[in-house]
């Protein structure tokens, strides 16, 4: 059993949870780099800031004010002078009026400029330098203390130092800052992406659809939620491209199904015409030729009467209302009586019988009055477009869920060119469309009533039986 799974079996909100516990975890790991490496940065920064400058003495004091009570000989002045500063006593003119210790460089007098550049202790001076106010038995000044670099630590206090941690300080937090900003920016523009490319793909199949292309399917390799939207969108996309096609086949079949009533109405309905108009105009006057004329009408009359029966019962199959009669109904003797009651014709045209059904009962679920009429035609289409001396066969056998009867001959068979288009209306098997041909219909009715009873009708052949209508009917 697999604990982790893929894109595709994640539903899109565990997607987007583990998304953002990786970019906390991101985020998470880069502060603490961030915080690690600034200390680091800056312990290796002041250490090479400190890495010049010791302590002589720990506890040496490095202010001027804390020698103010005895400048001369205090114990703080004795620690002052073995780390090798000393003190200088400036007058109200910036002289220097008296050294305690050993002096180690040249001025003797400072401006006030000069003092100012001395207290900032640029780590490049040479000493480290304290100033202090200084008042004694009516003395007023100031009191100077140097000290050599190289015998100090350098102090928190000093104002270039910490402006120079304040600057690496600031530096590492904006850079923090920016790598944050980077991550959350790379962040949502992944959830966007994650979000926004199957959606577009969605958006841009129904912009297809909308324009008529039916025809568009979706591949999406993203979460659950959308797979499941495309699967959806691919079987809306097939039922609507099924019921376009379907809908557009219908409507050819109605306009050609007009076109070719129209057809087969016209030509009996004008002979009746022009033979009827004879007889009124009194232009047949010989009594066997107008018994013929009438005769002809009665049977063209007949034919369009036919063809108009037809007409309504494929019509009727087509209809909601249509009522079935269905029952479960035994298939051997019913095939039989239908044998029975087209025996007379069929030693009339000179056929031969063979009948295959079972001795033992096969019962299926079906309409008899319809099945009797899809059996009935498939029957007079054989005896009517064979010659004399054609086999006929009509055989029943069982299927694991069907029953199977089959209607074969091996007469002159059905044209290739026409076995694609046998069950449209108005086609014939006799290739030209003769007033003998029939109406053309029977076929299309017969597929639609087996249609209607839940079971199919098809065409084939082999060399021994060149037709065989093969009619399925469930269980």
């Amino acid at each position: 059993m697999r604990l982790w799974k893929t894109r595709q079996q994640r539903p899109l909100q565990a997607s987007l949870a583990i998304d953002f516990l990786r970019f906390l975890l991101i985020v998470l790991f880069t502060v603490t780099v961030i915080i690690f490496g600034t200390y680091a940065f800056m312990q290796l920064d002041v250490a090479q800031k400190l890495q010049d400058y010791q302590l002589a003495d720990p506890d040496l004091k490095t202010q001027a004010s804390r020698y103010l009570d005895n400048p001369q000989s205090g114990p703080e002045t004795a620690k002052l002078l073995r780390s090798e500063g000393w003190l200088e006593v400036l007058d109200s003119s910036k002289t220097v009026r008296e050294v305690i210790g050993s002096k180690q460089d040249d001025p003797h007098s400072y401006t006030e400029e000069q003092l100012y550049t001395l207290l900032e202790n640029d780590p490049d001076q040479a000493y480290y330098v304290s100033l202090a106010d200084y008042q004694q038995d009516g003395f007023t000044g100031w009191l100077l203390l140097k000290l050599p670099r190289d015998r100090i630590d350098i102090t928190i206090n000093s104002y270039p130092f910490m402006s120079h941690v304040n600057q690496s300080v600031t530096f590492y937090i904006m850079l923090g800052a920016m790598l944050l900003l980077l991550l959350v920016v790379t962040y949502s523009y992944s959830v966007a992406r994650r979000i926004l490319k199957p959606l577009k793909t969605i958006i841009q199949g129904l912009k297809e659809m909308i324009q008529g292309n039916y025809s568009t399917r979706l591949t999406v390799h993203a979460e659950k939620e959308f797979e499941q939207m495309a699967e959806t969108f691919n079987y809306m996309a097939d039922m609507i491209e099924r019921t376009t096609i379907a809908k557009q086949r219908a409507e050819d079949s109605k306009q050609r199904m007009i076109m070719d009533l129209s057809h087969d109405l016209k030509t009996p309905i004008t002979s009746i015409q022009g033979y009827a108009q004879a007889l009124y105009e009194g232009r047949v006057e010989d009594a066997e030729r107008q018994r013929k004329y009438l005769l002809y009408i009665y049977n063209k009359s007949f034919q369009v009467t036919r063809l108009i029966q037809n007409m309504m019962e494929l019509l009727k199959t087509d209809s909601p209302d249509f009522l079935l009669k269905m029952g479960r109904h035994e298939l051997g003797d019913f095939l039989r009586e239908i044998i029975a009651g087209a025996y007379g014709e069929i030693e009339q045209k000179q056929f031969t019988l063979r009948l295959e059904v079972p001795d033992h009962d096969v019962y299926a679920q079906f309409d008899p009055e319809l099945l009797s009429r899809v059996v009935q035609n498939l029957i007079a289409n054989a005896l009517s477009y064979n010659p004399p001396g054609t086999t006929l066969r009509v055989g029943l056998a069982t299927r694991p869920e069907a029953v199977v009867i089959e209607i074969a001959d091996n007469g002159v068979g059905i044209p290739k060119e026409l076995q694609a288009t046998i069950f449209d209306p108005f086609v014939r098997g006799d290739e030209a469309r003769t007033a003998s041909g029939g109406t053309g219909l029977g076929l299309a009715i017969a597929r639609k009533n087996t249609e209607r009873m839940g079971g199919t009708l098809e065409l084939s052949g082999s060399r021994q039986e060149v037709t065989v209508f093969t009619i399925t009917i469930p269980l």
